[in-house]
C-alpha cells in the first residue's frame, strides 16, 4: 500500500531533505546567552517580515502565546479572547495557572470573529470588584477561516481606543496571508505584514504549514520581548544550541510560504470530492483545514469511519464533525485516495 495519507494536522509534517541540510549546516551558539547566530538571524528575519522591532524563538506556539499574554498582563489582569481560540481552550489554561491572568472568553460569530459590541461590553470598568481588562487576543486563521482584514482593523482600533493591548495568535498567519493575497492580487509577505502590524504582538508557528520539526516565534517591541524572554526562561524555554531548529524555520520562511497555496487547493479538492454524499456537509475551506459535518444517515454511520479510513491508509480526527488538514506531505493522489475511502464507506 502507498504511504499513509495523514490528514490529522499540519503538525505531522516531516522536514524536507533541503531543510535537513540547512539544519545540519547551521552555525550554533548558546541562545540563553544570546549568541546563537542562527537563532539571532531567525529572530531578526521574522521580526522584519512582520514589521516588529524584535522577536523571540520559542519551542512551541503554546509557549509563544503564554509569553505574549504574560508580557502584556500582570496578576489580576484579564484578556478578552474567543471561546474557540487556541490560547484559551487548548493551552491548559496557562495564563491563569502560571500568571494569574483571567481569560474573558466570548462567543464567536459564524465567520470566526468576535462581535465588536461583545468586545466593548466585556471591557471591565476601573473598579476593585473586577479584574483589569488589559488585552484583546485574536487568532488568524481560526479553524482554517481567515478573519477579514477590515474586521481586524476595526477590532484592534477599538482595543486601542479603550486602552487595551492586542495580541495575535498567528499560528497559521502565513496561511491567512496566502489566502488574503490571492483574494487581493497581492503578495503573501505583504499581507502577513499588513495583518501582523495591526497588533502589539504576534506569535507565529513554524511547525504547522511551514513544515519545520519544532518552533514558534513571538514578535513585538523590544521592551515586550525583553519581558517575554524572562518568562520563557521561567517556563523552561531556553534551548541552548537551538540554532539547528531556527535554521529550519529560516529555510521555511524562504521556501515554504508561497507553496501554502498548494495546501489550500488540496483542501478545496477534498471538499469538492465529498460533495453530493447524503448527509456529508462542508463549507468551502478558506485555507488548509476542512471540517466535515455528518447529519442524518451519514451521522448514523459515523461509528467506525475513522477505523475504516485508517485501514485504507488515511488518518483524520473527529466523529460527527471530521477534521482534515492538508500540508506539504500530502499530494493530489493522497487526497483522491481519501475521497475514495470516504465515499466507499458511505456506499457500503
Amino acid at each position: 500500500m502507498n504511504r499513509t495519507v495523514d490528514l490529522r494536522s499540519d503538525t505531522v509534517t516531516q522536514p524536507t531533505a533541503a531543510m535537513r541540510a540547512a539544519m545540519m549546516a547551521a552555525p550554533l551558539g548558546d541562545d540563553v546567552f544570546g549568541d546563537d547566530p542562527s537563532v539571532n538571524a531567525l529572530q531578526e528575519k521574522i521580526a522584519g517580515m512582520l514589521g516588529f522591532e524584535a522577536a523571540l524563538f520559542v519551542p512551541t506556539g503554546t509557549q509563544g502565546n503564554l509569553c505574549g499574554v504574560l508580557a502584556h498582563c500582570q496578576r489580576g489582569d484579564e484578556y478578552i479572547v474567543g471561546q474557540m481560540q487556541h490560547c484559551y481552550r487548548w493551552e491548559g489554561g496557562g495564563a491563569a495557572v502560571f500568571g494569574s491572568v483571567q481569560p474573558q472568553p466570548l462567543e464567536h460569530q459564524p465567520d470566526g470573529s468576535l462581535a465588536l459590541a461583545d468586545i466593548e461590553a466585556a471591557i471591565k470598568p476601573d473598579d476593585p470588584h473586577f479584574a483589569r481588562t488589559r488585552l484583546l487576543a485574536l487568532e488568524n486563521t481560526l479553524g482554517g477561516k481567515v478573519l477579514p482584514l477590515a474586521y481586524l482593523q476595526e477590532a484592534t482600533a477599538l482595543a486601542r481606543r479603550k486602552g487595551l493591548a492586542t495580541h495575535l495568535d498567528g499560528a497559521r498567519l502565513f496561511n491567512a496571508a496566502v489566502a488574503q493575497a490571492a483574494a487581493l492580487g497581492s503578495d503573501p509577505r505583504t499581507e502577513a505584514k499588513r495583518i501582523a502590524s495591526l497588533f502589539d504582538s504576534a506569535s507565529v508557528c513554524f511547525s504547522k504549514g511551514l513544515g519545520t520539526p519544532v518552533g514558534s516565534a513571538l514578535c513585538g517591541s523590544k521592551e515586550l520581548i525583553a519581558r517575554a524572554r524572562r518568562i520563557r526562561k521561567m517556563a523552561g524555554g531556553g534551548m541552548r544550541q537551538s540554532g539547528m531548529l531556527a535554521a529550519a524555520a529560516s529555510y521555511a520562511l524562504d521556501h515554504h510560504v508561497d507553496r501554502l497555496a498548494e495546501d489550500h487547493a488540496l483542501a478545496r479538492r477534498l471538499a469538492e470530492g465529498l460533495a453530493g454524499i447524503p448527509g456529508v456537509q462542508c463549507e468551502a475551506p478558506h485555507t488548509n483545514i476542512l471540517f466535515v459535518d455528518l447529519a442524518g444517515p451519514a451521522r448514523e454511520r459515523s461509528q467506525g469511519l475513522l477505523e475504516h479510513l485508517a485501514g485504507q491508509g488515511v488518518l483524520a480526527t473527529g466523529l460527527y464533525r471530521l477534521r482534515f488538514v492538508t500540508h506539504l506531505d500530502v499530494d493530489a493522489a493522497g487526497i483522491d485516495r481519501a475521497i475514495a475511502a470516504i465515499r466507499g464507506w458511505f456506499r457500503a
